[in-house]
Order: structure tokens, then sequence, then C-alpha cells
């Protein structure tokens, strides 16, 4: 059972609050998320009230604040904008005579995309996400086979940037195509070292470097100091 109400921020913005009532619960519990959609979201017992738990809210409010003044604001791209993925500076540019989508120069910093405007953005994004599956499959062809996964997914993850099950599988966050090429291709070999192991022992960073190279280090730290940046699109 939920229920919604709304949090004004200081600036006036006004952020979605999410009051989920969960059985077995005894505290109330508060979650900020800032992608991809900015809320906030409360788990609370059901013998709690909802004006219990916007009191609450309110009482963190300085925290709240911090949080979501902090987090990169969503920027929507207009036709012409030069947006940054894979490594390179596109311009983007809107043809609602085209059907598909189209670069319309040999080294790719051109992008037509078709369609209605409505669907500029979305269209932009499958691009994006369809270029880096291709990215990642040639990143994982330059390991050794033992490495490869048995299946490849994308997903749009908040924080986790890839994960590796136990049955091989690997799926990643399509969003690190907004990073630079070597935290991209880090991701990869993170997630293809867990396929021998399953854990973050000695061996397995050993292996990650292994299967990199050098320059792991500042790969992790990007990622942790800008990694919230790569949500500021769609």
């Amino acid at each position: 059972m939920s229920s919604n109400e709304t949090f004004v921020l200081s600036s006036g913005e006004m952020i979605p609050v999410i009051i989920e009532t969960r059985r077995g619960a005894h505290n109330v519990t508060l979650r900020p998320k800032t992608t991809p959609n900015r809320e906030i979201h409360i788990s609370k017992p059901w013998i709690t009230s909802n004006a219990f738990v916007m009191k609450f809210i309110e009482s963190k409010r300085k925290w709240i604040e911090k949080i979501f003044n902090t987090a990169p604001q969503k920027q929507h791209i207009k036709s012409g904008d030069i947006i940054e993925f894979l490594g390179r500076y596109v311009q983007v540019i809107h043809d609602d005579k085209m059907r598909g989508n189209k670069y319309l120069n040999s080294d790719k910093t051109t992008l037509c995309i078709g369609g209605g405007l409505d669907m500029f953005e979305r269209r932009i994004r499958d691009h994006i996400k369809e270029e880096f599956l291709l990215s990642v499959k040639e990143i994982i062809r330059t390991v050794p086979r033992e490495f490869w996964p048995n299946r490849i997914s994308l997903r749009d993850t908040s924080s986790r940037w890839g994960s590796c099950s136990s049955n091989g599988n690997i799926s990643f966050s399509w969003r690190l195509a907004f990073a630079p090429y070597d935290v991209m291709r880090y991701v990869v070999m993170h997630e293809l070292a867990h396929r021998k192991h399953m854990d973050h022992s000695t061996e397995f960073w050993q292996t990650v470097g292994e299967l990199y190279g050098f320059g792991v280090e500042r790969a992790k730290r990007w990622l942790t100091k800008n990694g919230a940046t790569l949500h500021k699109y769609f």
C-alpha cells in the first residue's frame, strides 16, 4: 500500500514523496533518490501516519536539501546540441523527414535523428544504448574466451555500474556510454574478472589489473568522483 505527498525545497522545487506501508516494518526509512527521477521514498509501519512521516522528513530538511542541491539536474537535449558519448563529441540534429537515424559524416560527429520531434530524445537514448552495447562487445572480444559472459544485458541503475551473476550473465548500466572510454572499459573488465572470482579478494583485483592494464585506480577514482554526472541526460 502506498500514497503520495509533496516536499517543497527552499528553491521551490516540488519533490514527490512516495510513502509505502510495509507489513512488519518497525521504523520509518527515508531514501532520497535523484535518479532516474527526483523523489523521496519512505517506508513506514502501518500504524505510523502520513502526517508523522512529513514531520520526520522536515526534521531532515538540511540533509535532504544538500542531496538534491548537489545532484545534477536533468538536461534536455535539443536539435543542434553537442553531447559527449563513447569518447567523442557528437552534434545531434532533427529531421522529421527521415525515418531512422544516420551519421552525416565518416567521423561520426554529426548524428541526424528522424521521426517526430516528440521522440527526439528517446531515439537519441536508444541509439546510444545500441552503440554502447556494440562497444562493450568489442572490449570483451579483447580478453580470453574463458572470461566471456554467457549473456549481456543493459540496465539503467542509479549507482551500480555492472553486475555478474553466478551463471555467467553480466549486466551494465548503459549510462557508462557518457563516461570516458577508459572508465567504461574498466567497468567491463571489473565484471569480466568476476567470471573467475565472485568476490573482491586480492586475487580478483589482480585479475582486473591483468585484464585492464595500467590505470585501474585512476578509472576507479574517476567513477567515484563523477559517477553522478552520467545521469544528467534522459
